[in-house]
């Protein structure tokens, strides 16, 4: 009896995700099954092993094992006689297919199942039948072995939708190895992969946490000239988006377009939020400018979406500016826009206008939810309309208008603000008293407002209550308490709580890092973030790039330019700001040619940056005197549509007039005033 073992030709591992909605090419379909047990099928020979598999930090701690007892033919050299296809007369139907599946499923090894399968070897059963058969087994070894009797025992010529089926039993089995070895296996019989077996290795692979792996697939895929679609980039975008990689996400949306894909409005709706967590603001709002020209309508949503962006970086009146366009639109609003403005008309100190629209509503035929009230409740705080504020508190209570833990919250901070420290201490009391969860910023709320008033033995007995009951603490409650101890002079009471940060039992490692990267404590920040990536704890891509900035700040170049080596060893993408961060490192260190080469590997990755990224390049390439460069940067983003063309000129002006090259200095300048009188 020979033994299973798969002959895998080392590869490369791409980063991808499958998507679970992708259909292969052809019209059979095999719909996706769940596993519910495992046998083990002993062996004489141990299964050859594969290559390992790279996998960022965050994919499946499970390792891989060096031998498999999973029994696997070796694919013959010599020529085999697989059986024509010929227009047969079929017998698939005389077969009860639950009585082999029993039959099969009571084996415990190859022997055994070829045993069960050696009946059927001369009968006539279509490869359907036999696909059929691997897609109801769930066994992940048991549909290698049928495999195995499929090509080598019946003959019948290589299917690439069996292959599929088996590809994706090992995948859900997590048999990352072993899955390599089918793919190779796949290539060595003349069969192409398909879009099928590339969305499943690039789903499986991403949704383990293996992105770089997912993305080299694509990679593979791309290659091979296998179109994908929108469903399976779109699985992958969302999956970079969940994981804070935006770079990856705008990277994957650029092979999207440049495949001949055209987005559909979820997917352009998806980009908005993405370019805006890129913080690319300009091209989060070129997206709603693409969309009309491509014929896909921007609806609420898409607007919406761009609202939010703008308000959560505070560019308030962009905001304004998208909500005009939006009415120009004629497009309706919603609850979500209609919150959304009423925060940035209170931002603009616009209370009148946000009153408006909040009581214009309901005329909208749109319910105001809490989180209106809450909005709303805000504004006439924060424009110090305290009697406003209590009024409407008190009306929610009066038309039972559901108050939630924010409401409190904010209600607290306006007594606050009115000096009324009593009225906040009360107000802790009663939301308790019905019920409602104080949280980590009521507590800091609280602490903050009794540190204010003088009654830090208050807040200092309420935090050490906190910290012993088990309650979690972030990082604003902290900084909440050591402020409260340095304005009133206990600076050995703040340090104390920071040096117990180095060594937190009660808060996770990179809460402890963000906290210190917020104090300015830049030594106690590094000694954490080393412990925690040394453990493998730091997943969060914004607490490495919270570190970059803090080095930058504090003209630690060398330690930035750590951490952002650290963030790429376990595949991450840096954001456009980070990119200027490190760049500007590597030139603060005159290490002009690493900057080069972060930036064109960033580009090639598809990367977008924003102008400032572009400009300090520019100014790099001035520091090292490469002039060439320095034009050749300059005339392609000349040429490209996105890029500022004013601040562009005057940008490569000043360089050449700091190194005193006057007379291309004025070339620039009589170049940007003549498009400016040709645009006249």
């Amino acid at each position: 009896m020979s033994t299973l073992s798969l002959s895998a030709a080392p590869m490369h591992v791409v980063d991808t995700l499958p998507s679970s909605s992708s259909t292969s090419s052809s019209s059979f379909f095999l719909p996706f099954l769940s596993l519910t047990k495992s046998n083990t099928y002993t062996s004489t020979q141990p299964r050859t092993s594969f290559p390992p598999i790279t996998a960022s930090s965050s994919s499946s701690s499970s390792s891989y094992p060096k031998t498999k007892d999973v029994w696997r033919k070796t694919p013959q050299k010599t020529t085999k006689f697989y059986r024509h296809n010929k227009p047969p007369l079929y017998l698939d139907h005389s077969v009860d297919m639950d009585e082999l599946m029993t039959s099969i499923s009571e084996t415990h090894d190859e022997q055994e199942l070829f045993s069960v399968l050696s009946r059927y070897k001369d009968r006539q059963l279509s490869i359907r039948f036999m696909v059929s058969v691997l897609s109801r087994e769930q066994d992940y070894q048991r549909s290698v072995a049928i495999l195995d009797w499929i090509n080598d025992e019946a003959l019948y010529s290589p299917s690439v939708f069996a292959y599929n089926v088996v590809l994706r039993n090992v995948l859900r089995a997590k048999q990352w190895e072993l899955a390599h070895g089918l793919f190779d296996e796949m290539r060595e019989r003349g069969l192409a992969p398909d879009r099928y077996t590339y969305s499943t290795l690039i789903t499986c692979f991403g949704k383990e946490g293996m992105f770089d792996s997912a993305i080299s697939w694509l990679q593979q895929m791309e290659q091979d000239r296998v179109l994908g679609d929108l469903v399976l980039y779109s699985n992958l975008i969302e999956l970079a988006r969940k994981l804070s990689d935006y770079s990856k996400a705008i990277s994957i949306f650029s092979r999207l377009k440049n495949s001949g894909i055209v987005p559909d409005l979820v997917m352009y709706n998806t980009m908005i939020n993405v370019f805006g967590k890129a913080k690319l603001f300009r091209e989060a709002r070129l997206v709603v400018k693409e969309m009309t020209e491509v014929g896909v309508k921007p609806d609420t949503v898409s607007y919406s979406t761009l609202l939010n962006v703008y308000v959560g970086n505070e560019k308030f009146v962009e905001a304004l500016s998208v909500f005009a366009e939006m009415n120009e639109a004629n497009c309706p609003l919603d609850l979500t826009t209609c919150n959304i403005m009423i925060d940035v008309y209170g931002q603009l100190d616009m209370a009148k206008e946000a009153d408006r629209l909040f009581w214009s509503m309901r005329k909208m035929e749109i319910e105001p939810n809490v989180v209106s009230y809450n909005t709303l409740l805000r504004v006439y705080g924060e424009a110090e309309l305290f009697g406003e504020a209590i009024h409407l508190f008190r009306l929610m209570q009066r038309k039972e208008i559901e108050q939630n833990v924010v409401t409190y919250n904010t209600m607290m901070k306006i007594y606050g603000k009115s000096l009324e420290h009593e009225k906040a201490t009360n107000l802790l009391q009663e939301m308790q008293n019905r019920g409602i969860e104080p949280n980590a910023i009521t507590y800091s709320t609280i602490i903050s407002i009794w540190g204010k008033a003088g009654k830090l033995d208050r807040a200092a007995m309420l935090f050490q209550k906190l910290r012993s009951s088990g309650v979690e603490i972030d990082q604003v409650l902290y900084l909440t308490m050591i402020v409260a101890y340095e304005r009133v002079g206990l600076v050995a009471h703040a340090k104390r709580l920071l040096h117990e940060l180095k060594q937190p039992d009660n808060i996770p490692r990179e809460t402890a890092i963000t906290i210190f990267a917020k104090a300015g404590r830049v030594e106690e920040a590094m000694w954490v973030f080393r412990q925690a990536f040394d453990a493998g704890e730091v997943k969060d891509i914004s607490v490495f790039g919270c570190m970059i900035d803090l080095f930058s700040r504090n003209k630690r170049y060398t330690n930035a330019i750590e951490v952002f080596e650290k963030m790429r060893s376990v595949g991450y993408f840096p954001g456009s700001n980070v990119i200027a961060l490190v760049l500007n490192a590597y030139g603060k260190l005159r290490e002009f040619e690493k900057a080069d080469a972060v930036f064109t590997e960033m580009q090639e990755e598809g990367c977008v940056f924003s102008d400032e990224v572009h400009f300090q390049m520019l100014s790099l390439y001035a520091a090292r005197k490469d002039f060439n460069m320095v034009e050749s940067l300059f005339e392609r983003l000349d040429s490209d549509s996105n890029i500022n063309k004013k601040e562009l000129h005057l940008v490569v002006a000043s360089i050449y007039e700091r190194t005193n090259r006057l007379n291309d200095a004025s070339r620039i300048m009589n170049r940007l005033s003549e498009r400016a009188t040709w645009k006249s």
